[in-house]
């Protein structure tokens, strides 16, 4: 006999309700259902089992394993409705005062519950915080040191899609902490160029999207980098410094925070409180995700593939030919790891020149003047990797990327959102061109 699996979401914590027996059968399909129910932001699980009149071994270790990935969340598991044989069993088992068992729903809701964030409070910690359309923002000082952009490659021919074999430049693992752009891993650079698509590097590991037509990203994260295996790419962006400010968020929104928006407040803030604020952040987010909106390019940008109409790949008459773009909300209550960097068009952008800005950005003539900011941003989703914003960000992003459950890479739209993160945000004071070597 199946068991049945009915979720509620009351008082922010899920509600579990199973009718039928937790048998052998019926531990593996409660077993399947809490991949789904058990997000990599949930904390605490409450089930109830008053429709369970039968349980055995089976149904305990799921139950206990159930408690004890919530327990290293600081999380709770709580059971309700216990019936009279399936309590007998876990008494004769020895796991009767092991399991957390409550009388009402309420009180194990309150056993539960998550202490709502009291302002300049988020996650247990107290930082100074900020409200930014609603959005409470907690922030932690960094590194006083200055941060760059370097750029390698020219933003321009990978637009035009004119790119030779003499703007190939090879990129080491421990070249870029953080670093985006459009690469491929392969034995050369004749190998590499035709599958040249969207690149993200973290600490040491490379994922990237072959421009096969299978849309499935590739990554390597070499234990030892021998320097033998390099990284080849036709433009890259890649972040030199430290994190000069740490912000935390976390709302009750039910769509989230979508990455524009968190882009807008940190500019916000940053023109009200920065000295050291020019116009450009670079942002590197850990979080949990609400939904990715994302896109990616078809086709590797070479010379020979150039559109025949000679116009940009991000034109309207030759974008969805060259550009694959998803806008179904995907990945909610996965782990979302992104670098990336945002422009503020509205601002004072003097510090730097118009052919520093260039490299970083392009907008369509016909669009200038309307664009506020301009967002360039890719992230790596990871599944099973629990939020705690308790570690340290860079370390974890590390641990995250060499040991995580790697499910997706994609270039992120700015309506991707989030329901909670952890930031670090680096404010450029200069933008480094490199020359192709």
């Amino acid at each position: 006999m199946s068991i049945e699996i009915r979720l509620a979401d009351e008082d922010e914590v899920p509600v579990v309700t199973l009718t039928g027996r937790l048998d052998g059968f019926g531990s593996q399909q409660l077993e399947t259902g809490l991949k789904e129910i058990v997000r990599d932001d949930t904390r605490s699980v409450i089930i109830s089992l008053g429709g369970v009149d039968y349980l055995s071994s089976a149904g305990i270790r799921v139950l206990l394993g159930l408690k004890k990935r919530l327990k290293q969340r600081d999380g709770t598991l709580a059971l309700i409705n216990v019936r009279d044989f399936p309590r007998s069993v876990l008494e004769m088992s020895g796991f009767l005062k092991v399991l957390d068992i409550y009388p009402t729903l309420q009180e194990a809701q309150v056993a539960c519950r998550v202490k709502p964030s009291e302002e300049g409070v988020l996650f247990g910690v107290r930082h100074p915080s900020f409200i930014v359309d609603g959005v409470t923002y907690a922030i932690e000082p960094g590194s006083p040191k200055t941060a760059s952009l370097i750029v390698t490659g020219d933003l321009i021919k990978v637009l035009q899609s004119d790119i030779t074999a003499q703007d190939i430049r090879t990129l080491g693992f421990k070249e870029a902490d953080y670093s985006l752009g459009l690469g491929a891993l392969g034995k050369n650079a004749e190998d590499a160029m035709p599958l040249m698509g969207e690149m993200i590097t973290l600490h040491g590991s490379m994922v990237y999207v072959p421009t096969d037509g299978h849309f499935t990203p590739d990554f390597f994260t070499p234990v030892k980098d021998t320097g033998e295996v390099k990284i080849f790419t036709g433009f890259d962006v890649r972040l030199s410094g430290p994190f000069h400010e740490l912000f935390a968020f976390e709302t009750s929104r039910e769509n989230g925070v979508s990455l524009a928006e968190i882009y807008s407040a940190i500019f916000t803030l940053a023109r009200a409180r920065r000295t050291d604020f020019h116009g450009i952040i670079s942002l590197v987010i850990w979080g949990v995700v609400e939904g990715v909106i994302s896109s990616e390019i078809i086709h590797s940008p070479l010379k020979g593939h150039a559109p025949s109409n000679h116009k940009s790949i991000m034109d309207p008459e030759n974008y969805n030919n060259w550009n694959d773009t998803n806008r179904e909300p995907r990945y909610r209550g996965d782990t979302l790891v992104s670098f990336g960097y945002g422009i503020d068009l509205s601002g004072d952008l003097s510090a730097f020149s118009s052919k520093d800005l260039d490299s970083l950005h392009y907008i369509h003539p016909e669009n200038k003047g309307k664009a506020t900011m301009y967002l360039h941003n890719h992230g790596v989703v990871f599944r099973n990797t629990p939020f705690d914003s308790k570690f340290e960000l860079s370390r974890q992003v590390k641990t995250i990327a060499g040991e995580g459950e790697f499910v997706d890479m994609r270039h992120l739209m700015d309506e991707t959102r989030l329901r909670r993160a952890k930031i670090g945000v680096s404010y450029i004071s200069s933008i480094e061109r490199q020359e192709i070597r």
